[in-house]
């Protein structure tokens, strides 16, 4: 099934999405120029979210990936909420104060965060209250606690994460009489999500992570060429550290069933992730949970098996690992991607292929034909067709779009070979799923003379 150049780029354009942070009487304060976004589905529905947003009451700006398994309402959820619960952990003392009597007297509320949200991106709106309540005892308790120091930016995403975790689980056992909001609540729970967030104020990036979503900085060296540096690690069973930090949580006795075919307890292939309370609660309480819940719930195989070899929960944590950057002016942009991306392209080819696009200098590395026995006429080929992509290399006005054309075409050459493109974007529903995952990305482009203006200022 042949798709034409047109109908490729309806596919891949779908559902991109960009954002220019306004430049203030032309002095742009913001170390971020702006960001591009986009989604590829491979599951129906897809199962990866993104997030944008500024925080209003700091400077903060805030981007995520998160990465559903199990179905997508945890992903959901957490990309509606997580960025709230981060915003409110950074907020000083007395702005929670102004807030929290905004709600007592019924007084309009403080905006805290101005989304920058792609038209298809859905909100549950029967959550909303359900949500807000969640979220307003959080703050309720930050107030209680109130140690007057100042927040921490890595402490408060490592609370948000877990504060989060720990609010999905607990609205999933209290349960809900609104019988709709009941299932949504256990069907968030019971699924998983993984996160990878960016949280970036002036020259100082982190990026918090739980699972294997990637985060990526994109650097220019002197000479003009693009290198990669990595803000993240994954956590899954190639990571040594993570392999030993989940067997130090338990007893000798479960060494060997811990980690099997690469997977937790055999099942989940990321290490840390929201929701999946299959692998935190006891036996007791899912049974509990269960027994209890609507019966859409006990027709859910997922729901209903107890994983093997399992004696010690909790299995799994939503506690994000958190890497913090002083941005340089040679710092020119962050790739943050759901591993749909990573599995297809390595880091050093995505640096690359970003760096060229966002720069518009095409660099003309020596054509690659790694071993294979190239006829002249096939190098004739490859060359001309290295000068047509040259001419349509900014077809795309979007640097995410731009890397999935990649991520999903290109051949064993590195160039995007349309034929290869089409079919993989004509392959029916339930084949995508075999060949790739679903690919969601965001590209953050820097600001280098903001960058440098602070820097000297230091």
């Amino acid at each position: 099934f042949y798709l034409t150049p047109p109908q490729v780029n309806s596919i891949l354009k779908a559902n991109e999405y960009s954002f220019k942070v306004p430049e203030f009487d032309g002095k742009n304060v913001s170390s971020v120029l702006g960001f591009d976004s986009n989604q590829l589905p491979a599951n129906a529905p897809i199962e990866d979210r993104r997030s944008a947003a500024t925080c209003l009451q700091t400077r903060g700006m805030l981007l995520g990936v998160f990465d559903g398994h199990a179905g997508c309402a945890c992903a959901q959820a957490v990309s509606e909420r997580l960025f709230y619960y981060i915003a409110v952990s950074l907020l000083p003392h007395e702005t929670l104060l102004e807030i929290e009597n905004a709600v007592e007297s019924g007084r309009a509320l403080l905006p805290i965060l101005q989304w920058h949200k792609h038209p298809n991106d859905y909100f549950s709106k029967e959550a909303s209250k359900l949500y807000f309540n969640s979220l307003r005892t959080y703050w309720q308790e930050l107030i209680d606690l109130n140690s007057g120091e100042t927040t921490d930016v890595r402490e408060a995403l490592i609370n948000a994460f877990k504060r989060l975790d720990s609010d999905l689980s607990l609205e999933a056992q209290v349960g809900d009489p609104n019988s709709f909001l009941n299932y949504l609540v256990l069907r968030v729970a019971f699924s998983g999500s993984t996160a990878c967030v960016a949280h970036v104020d002036g020259v100082d990036l982190h990026i918090a992570n739980t699972g294997d979503s990637r985060a990526m900085l994109g650097v220019q060296e002197e000479d003009g060429s693009w290198s990669a540096v990595n803000l993240s690690y994954d956590h899954n069973a190639q990571n040594e550290h993570e392999v030993e930090r989940v067997k130090m949580e338990h007893p000798k006795s479960e060494e060997k069933s811990l980690v099997k075919q690469d997977r937790l307890l055999g099942l989940l292939m990321p290490f840390r992730a929201f929701g999946d309370v299959k692998f935190k609660w006891s036996i007791e309480l899912q049974k509990r949970v269960i027994e209890s819940g609507p019966d859409q719930l006990n027709d859910n195989e997922y729901t209903k098996f107890i994983p093997p070899n399992y004696f010690t929960p909790p299995y799994l944590t939503a506690e994000p690992e958190v890497i913090h950057h002083k941005l340089r002016p040679q710092d020119k942009f962050l790739v943050l991607a759901t591993d749909g991306l990573w599995e297809t392209m390595h880091r050093q080819d995505v640096a690359r292929i970003v760096g060229e696009y966002l720069s518009g200098v095409h660099h003309q590395q020596p054509i690659a034909v790694g071993g294979y026995k190239v006829t002249l006429g096939q190098m004739h080929g490859l060359l001309t067709e290295r000068r047509a992509r040259i001419s349509s290399v900014f077809e795309d006005q979007n640097a995410a779009t731009h890397l999935i054309r990649h991520a999903v075409g290109n051949n064993e050459f590195g160039t995007v070979d349309h034929e290869r493109l089409s079919k993989m974007l004509s392959l029916p529903e339930e084949l995508a799923r075999m060949y790739r995952d679903d690919i969601t990305i965001i590209v953050v482009q820097f600001n280098s003379h903001v960058i440098g203006a602070y820097q000297n200022e230091e």
